[in-house]
């Protein structure tokens, strides 16, 4: 093999990790809004996978977690550590749909284009067309 990262060890991201204080609310959360298999559930650890392939959404329990701030208002406030882009064929239906499943609409949209909604454990994930 020859090449950029040739002479590294093969990496690959499998998950991604969302801290919460509830498992198994946020597990059954992501599943009703994405129609996403179970892989593995306990109230510390959950795995949900694309039927479709790539990486898993994984949610950890975190007792003290604080849910972040969308927008933050200020350096006190608890800063978003990283947020889901999800892509989307039909906003508005996409946005009632997350609405129904237990997600507000946040109060800030940034964007015309995009749909910024707050999980039940206060994570904001981007509703967008794609």
């Amino acid at each position: 093999m020859s090449g950029p990262g040739a002479d590294r060890p093969r990496l690959r991201v499998s998950h991604v990790n969302l801290g919460c204080r509830d498992v198994p609310a946020l597990l059954a959360f992501y599943q009703r809004l994405l129609s996403w298999e179970v892989e593995e559930s306990s109230a510390e650890w959950a795995v949900l996978r694309d039927p479709a392939g790539g990486v898993a959404l994984a949610f950890q329990a975190e007792p003290h977690h604080v849910p972040p701030v969308w927008p933050p208002r200020g350096p006190e406030d608890q800063q978003m550590q990283l947020h889901l882009e999800i892509e989307v064929e039909d906003l508005a239906a996409a946005s009632a749909h997350a609405e129904s499943c237990g997600a507000p609409a946040s109060a800030f949209q940034p964007q015309d284009d995009v749909r910024v909604h707050v999980d039940p454990a206060g994570h904001p994930f981007c509703l967008y067309l794609g």
